[in-house]
């Protein structure tokens, strides 16, 4: 994965690395050899990230700002299901709780690594910032009903990620902000929903696509949804 769309020399940032998918991501950056850094970071990691603490968001990309430019940002964070919750088949199961869980994770978390890294991103020359997000959160997509909060939480990253764009051109011309539909994917978060006969990725093979997906963008992508072929997915 050469990656050559992005200047040479910089930094490339996995939040949420200790994943399946962000572990793919970090080790096919790191192949490209691209980057004079690759930084992993999760709950564990030094710098900790807590995606749902602000105060280790930004000592997260102050630190991988400190390493030097940083040239991409994948944000691999992600919540469906977990500490006894389960995605609703219907509005009897709406929950309160499991809801906030879903924005904070889903939505705000996010929002909050756009607002500490975004204005860290060099003033000229291709930069990215991209979040995985999911094609039901698409709302004209959406024909079959059930997972409201997941649902709900990616169309609000959908959004934060179009607004995020839109600012972002103003100052950084040459970057883009976008949100990427990894497809489905062999990890724990999707193993218990995967349906036989669907198409199932390994980590790396996601990785792979995501970061091809990656290198072919260009500015009239930024503020946009798409899946890893870089398809254009309905709002």
């Amino acid at each position: 994965m050469a990656l050559s769309s992005i200047p040479a020399g910089g930094v490339a940032v996995v939040a949420g690395a200790s994943g399946g998918i962000g572990n793919a991501l970090a080790l096919a950056m790191n192949d490209s050899a691209q980057f004079i850094k690759v930084v992993r970071l999760h709950r564990t990691s030094e710098p900790g990230l807590d995606i749902e603490d602000e105060d280790s968001i930004e000592r997260a990309t102050s630190y991988s700002k400190s390493l030097g430019d940083v040239r991409l940002m994948i944000d691999a964070t992600g919540y469906l299901h977990g500490d006894g919750f389960e995605p609703e088949k219907t509005w009897r199961d709406l929950d309160a709780v499991h809801m906030a869980k879903s924005f904070a994770i889903n939505a705000t978390g996010p929002a909050l690594l756009m607002k500490h890294m975004l204005p860290q991103f060099p003033r000229s020359g291709k930069a990215v910032f991209a979040t995985l997000s999911a094609k039901v959160g698409s709302i004209s997509d959406n024909r079959l009903g059930g997972w409201y909060s997941y649902r709900a939480s990616k169309a609000a990253l959908n959004q934060i990620v179009r607004t995020a764009a839109i600012e972002l051109s103003r100052a950084r011309p040459e970057a883009i902000c976008v949100a990427i539909h990894p497809g489905t994917v062999a990890t724990p978060l999707s193993a218990p929903f995967s349906k036989s006969g669907l198409e199932v990725q390994t980590p790396s093979q996601a990785a792979s696509a995501i970061l091809s997906c990656i290198d072919h963008m260009t500015t009239v992508h930024s503020g946009g949804f798409f899946d890893s072929r870089a398809n254009p997915l309905p709002w």
